[in-house]
């Protein structure tokens, strides 16, 4: 799913946190107010259990389109407009169909927000349903839509995007995993809105008992120091730390086309410290995963927002 790379210098980091990237100016006032008691974790975690319950979600699979049709009808129950978008592209094996979901918030504030999860399951692992991997992240941003639907006022417009076609066949590469987050980066240049992105959050792998957030240092040095000045505010910032290289997730393409970025990620994830036994096999299941895990994200994200 997810590739780190440990041989990167420790600078590096220090050079990510404490500077800019040279992006558009895309300055517009904070939100004032975002409500924060509403988020239920116990409600995200209701919703990964309707995710999970519909089984593996390999891309390119019937079930995958079963997935989108769920979620597109969940946003719409929620009362948001959605996009859908189904694309092809070259893949393992031959060219493959991917479907995003984007719920859509119209805010009245300049600038957009694009909170985005995957909601496909790795490939070619029999019985793996991704309660954590993908299906935290899918639970929170259900749960946030709910939220932001009645409390998303004087701000700029965000996007909840659900990523098909996150997890590779074989390899990443360029015609192998990312698929939707790289196709969402290409809509937002059709549409000429890259200029008024103020940031992407990505969430994947959130849910876990054990909460350990290891935010990579290929991200932008701004969202990375807000998501740690959100997490103090919390409370939190015990459970949230830098990973020591580089991971590949949807927050990459983003970061490529030169959009600040950052990905709110767990990659430590096993029965005890260090083992990492429950990624990719059939263990990564709801009793994994944490209503308690998702509230903090959910708040800590909440937070973010009233900084953007």
């Amino acid at each position: 799913m997810h590739k780190v790379h440990h041989a990167f210098f420790a600078a590096a980091l220090l050079v990510l946190l404490f500077s800019g990237c040279g992006r558009r100016d895309t300055a517009a006032p904070p939100v004032s107010a975002v409500p924060l008691a509403g988020f239920d974790g116990a409600r995200a975690l209701a919703e990964v259990a309707a995710l999970v319950a519909l089984g593996p979600r390999e891309a390119g699979s019937p079930n995958t389109l079963k997935a989108a049709d769920y979620l597109a009808t969940r946003l719409r129950t929620l009362g948001l407009p959605v996009e859908r978008q189904t694309f092809t592209a070259a893949a393992p094996g031959g060219t493959a169909t991917f479907h995003n979901v984007v719920g859509k918030i119209a805010g009245r504030g300049r600038g957009l927000i694009v909170l985005g999860a995957h909601y496909d399951t790795k490939g070619g692992i029999p019985g793996f349903v991704g309660a954590n991997d993908s299906g935290s992240g899918v639970g929170v941003l259900l749960e946030l839509a709910r939220i932001l639907k009645h409390g998303w006022t004087d701000a700029p417009d965000v996007w909840l995007a659900f990523l098909d076609g996150e997890e590779c066949r074989e390899s990443y590469g360029p015609h192998d995993g990312l698929h939707g987050s790289r196709h969402l980066v290409q809509q937002l240049v059709a549409a000429g809105r890259t200029n008024e992105v103020r940031g992407v959050i990505v969430l994947d792998m959130i849910g876990d008992r054990d909460l350990t957030v290891t935010l990579p240092p290929n991200g932008d040095a701004r969202l990375t120091a807000l998501v740690l000045e959100a997490a103090t505010r919390e409370g939190v910032r015990q459970k949230f730390s830098l990973a020591p290289g580089p991971i590949l997730d949807d927050h990459q393409p983003f970061l490529d086309a030169g959009l600040p970025a950052v990905d709110v990620i767990d990659f430590f994830y096993g029965s005890a410290p260090g083992l990492h036994d429950y990624w990719h096999t059939p263990a990564d299941t709801l009793d994994k995963v944490s209503a308690d895990s998702l509230q903090v994200i959910g708040r800590v994200v909440l937070r973010m927002l009233t900084s953007l």
